[in-house]
């Protein structure tokens, strides 16, 4: 951190070979497209080396922040992509229906030489139905508690508690990783 801050392009080149296969597995993993994957990569390390002095090591370690800003653009890109998708819609320029991403399988994500992410898809595998569902809605399709909710057709009290105990049981399974994300 102490190097990024001080703009040492050298440390971006570090966290970019320690952390460029897991961004771009989860980029791909959320938008099922390999270029689209690519440039989300490009634009989380640009941000990241804009940004570093917003991280605050007190709030959580630079990895999940890394991977947050992951999520988040991609989850902009693909919404993005859908709304376009709902413009050629009405245009009558489409030719099928919007590609869904209902049940993403925990494998998609993986990337050759990534050591963890067989930990990581292992720890997901293992919730129950019934977590790994609002967990797959909220962090890989973006989804809101509330759109959550009404998708499953559940109270939204009930989704929070699920979101929370899949966290709970993720954290506690992939505990023995804490050293590696800081």
């Amino acid at each position: 951190m102490r190097r990024l801050k001080a703009r040492d392009e050298h440390a971006l080149r570090e966290l970019y070979d320690a952390l460029a296969p897991w961004v771009l597995g989860l980029a791909y993993r959320i938008l099922q497209d390999e270029d689209e994957a690519e440039e989300v990569v490009g634009d989380v390390f640009v941000k990241v080396w804009r940004h570093v002095h917003r991280h605050d090591p007190r709030r959580g370690p630079l990895v999940p922040w890394v991977l947050s800003i992951t999520r988040n653009r991609a989850l902009d890109e693909l919404r993005r992509r859908r709304r376009w998708w709902r413009k050629a819609d009405r245009l009558g320029q489409a030719q099928g229906p919007e590609e869904q991403l209902e049940n993403p399988a925990p494998h998609e994500a993986a990337v050759p030489g990534w050591p963890l992410h067989r930990e990581v898809h292992a720890a997901l595998a293992s919730l129950p139905d019934e977590l790994r569902r609002v967990v797959t809605l909220a962090y890989f399709e973006g989804l809101s508690h509330s759109q959550i909710a009404r998708r499953l057709q559940q109270p939204l009290g009930t989704v929070k508690t699920r979101l929370r105990a899949a966290h709970q049981k993720l954290t506690d399974q992939l505990a023995h990783l804490k050293d590696w994300l800081q």
